[in-house]
């Protein structure tokens, strides 16, 4: 577990920025900290740890899903992670397309609502 949670802990940093995720960290407690130690192990040492699938490919099927599920404030989360691992705003604009059809049009507003700021805020508008 100790490998996973190394591997994790580089590809969350890697992902998300090591500031936010040594803030999430310093702030868990007794209550919240297994949970970080677990998610960081499970979903960024397992799920985010092989090689077969490329950083942007993990990166736009977060968005599809994290956006299907209508968890806005993780997918403005994982729209600035996708940003570090080279996605573009062409690529970004695809699979909101793809989240509109699928998951209807209001879902896609919601998803440009957010990308706007954050695509400007990395000079990408």
């Amino acid at each position: 577990m100790d490998d996973l949670f190394d591997a994790g802990l580089k590809k969350r940093k890697d992902t998300l920025g090591a500031a936010y995720v040594e803030n999430n960290l310093a702030a868990a407690d007794d209550f919240t900290r297994p949970f970080q130690e677990a998610m960081t192990a499970w979903c960024w040492g397992f799920g985010w740890g092989d090689e077969a699938l490329d950083v942007k490919t993990r990166s736009l099927m977060n968005l599809s899903m994290i956006g299907a599920l209508g968890k806005m404030h993780e997918w403005e989360l994982h729209l600035k992670g996708a940003i570090n691992n080279g996605v573009t705003k062409e690529e970004i604009r695809a699979a909101i397309h793809v989240i509109s059809i699928y998951c209807g049009v209001p879902q896609g507003v919601e998803c440009f609502r957010i990308a706007r700021p954050v695509l400007e805020e990395h000079g990408m508008l």
